[in-house]
C-alpha cells in the first residue's frame, strides 16, 4: 500500500486541471508525491524505485504550452517504469495510444467499429491525394492532438490543394496528420463515456457551436438547462467556448464497446467520444483519451465526484501492488 517510503506518484506537466486529485489525495492522507515534468529526469541504472504506483497523467496537448519535448521523454520514463516492476496506470500502451490518431483509428477497425473514413500523411503536400474519395467537407487533423490544435475544416478539395501549396497546412510536432472526414452532429452534440479501471463510470453529452474542435469535459461552463457549473479546473478560454452539457447513460451496447476499446488500448481512466452523423443516423467513434479531467462540477452533472472514485481506485491498486523488481530481458 501507500506509505510514507512508497508513496503514490502523480506524473503530470498540466499546473492546474489535477488540484482535484491532488485536493482529495491530501484530504485523505494518502502519502503522494507530485512528479512534474519540467523538473522530471531519472536514472536507468536506479532499479529501486520508491514507489508504490506512479499514475501518468501527461497530455498530448502539452506542445500547446511550451512542452512537446516531454510528450516523448514520458514514453521513455513509462518504458523505465514498467521494466522495473513498477504498477503503472494508464502505461506506455494507453500513453502510446493517446498520443497516436491514426494508431487509435487502426484499433477501432481492428475492433469493427466505425470511425470516420481517414487517410494518414506525412507531408501536406500529400493532403490532396489523400482527400480523393472522401466525402467533404473534411477535416486536416495533427496526429498527436490535445485541446483540437491544429484542426482545419475544408468544404473542398480546391480549397485543399491550396492550403497544401501554400504551406497553410499543420501536422503536428510528429509531422503526421488524418485526412478525415468531417461528420455533421446530430443536434450540434457529441457523447463522452468515461471508464474508471476500465469500466463504464459515466457518460456525458456535450452540445457544441458546430465549430468548435475542443471539447474538453473540463471547460464546460452550463448544464444544458442553463444553471452555471463551478469549474475548479479547466482552460483559461473556457468561458468563451459556448458548450452545455448534460449527465447521459449510453445504451449498453456502446458501453460494451467503450469498454472493449478501453481494454484494446491499456488505457484504465479515460474517456472515448463518438456522435451521430446528422445526414444518416450512423453512430462514429472518433476519440479515444487516456487522459480525463473529468467533467466540471460532475456532482451536478453526474450526480457524484468522479476524483473520490479516482482515489478509491489509486487506493486499491497502491494496495495490491508489489515493490518494484527489476524484469530480466526476455
Amino acid at each position: 500500500m501507500a506509505t510514507l517510503d512508497r508513496p503514490i506518484a502523480i506524473f503530470y506537466e498540466h499546473p492546474d486541471w489535477f488540484k482535484p486529485l491532488f485536493a482529495e489525495l491530501e484530504r485523505r492522507g494518502i502519502p503522494h508525491v507530485l512528479l512534474h515534468a519540467d523538473e522530471h529526469f531519472h536514472d536507468p541504472a536506479e532499479t529501486d524505485i520508491p514507489y508504490s504506483l506512479v499514475y501518468n497523467r501527461m497530455s498530448p496537448s502539452a506542445y500547446l504550452r511550451g512542452r512537446g519535448h516531454q510528450i516523448f521523454y514520458t514514453l521513455q520514463y513509462l518504458s523505465y517504469l514498467e521494466r522495473n516492476g513498477v504498477r503503472v496506470v494508464n502505461g506506455k500502451q494507453a500513453y502510446a495510444t493517446e498520443i497516436s490518431k491514426a494508431d487509435q483509428l487502426s484499433l477501432l477497425h481492428g475492433l469493427g467499429l466505425l470511425y470516420p473514413k481517414a487517410r494518414v500523411i506525412n507531408h501536406p503536400s500529400q493532403a490532396p491525394a489523400a482527400a480523393e474519395g472522401l466525402r467533404f467537407p473534411i477535416v486536416v487533423k495533427p496526429n498527436i492532438g490535445g485541446s483540437g490544435a491544429g484542426v482545419t475544416r475544408f468544404d473542398t478539395l480546391e480549397g485543399l490543394r491550396r492550403a497544401a501549396e501554400g504551406g497553410e497546412l499543420e501536422l503536428g510536432i510528429d509531422s503526421t496528420a488524418l485526412v478525415q472526414e468531417f461528420i455533421p452532429q446530430e443536434q450540434g452534440r457529441i457523447v463522452r463515456v468515461e471508464v474508471l479501471g476500465g469500466k463504464y463510470l459515466y457518460g456525458i453529452r456535450i452540445y457544441t457551436p458546430g465549430d468548435s474542435f475542443d471539447l474538453c469535459p473540463a471547460d464546460v461552463c452550463q448544464r444544458v438547462d442553463g444553471a452555471e457549473l463551478t469549474r475548479s479546473a479547466c482552460a483559461l478560454d473556457a468561458p468563451k467556448n459556448r458548450l452545455r452539457v448534460e449527465g447521459y447513460t449510453p445504451p449498453a451496447e456502446i458501453i460494451q464497446q467503450v469498454e472493449r476499446i478501453m481494454a484494446a488500448a491499456g488505457i484504465e481512466v479515460g474517456g472515448v467520444e463518438y456522435m451521430i452523423d446528422e445526414r444518416d443516423g450512423q453512430l462514429y467513434f472518433y476519440d479515444i483519451n487516456a487522459l480525463s479531467n473529468f467533467v466540471a462540477d460532475a456532482p451536478q452533472v453526474v450526480g457524484f465526484d468522479p476524483f473520490a472514485r479516482l482515489v478509491d481506485y489509486l487506493e486499491q491498486e497502491a494496495k495490491t501492488a508489489t515493490p518494484s523488481v527489476r524484469q530480466e530481458a526476455a
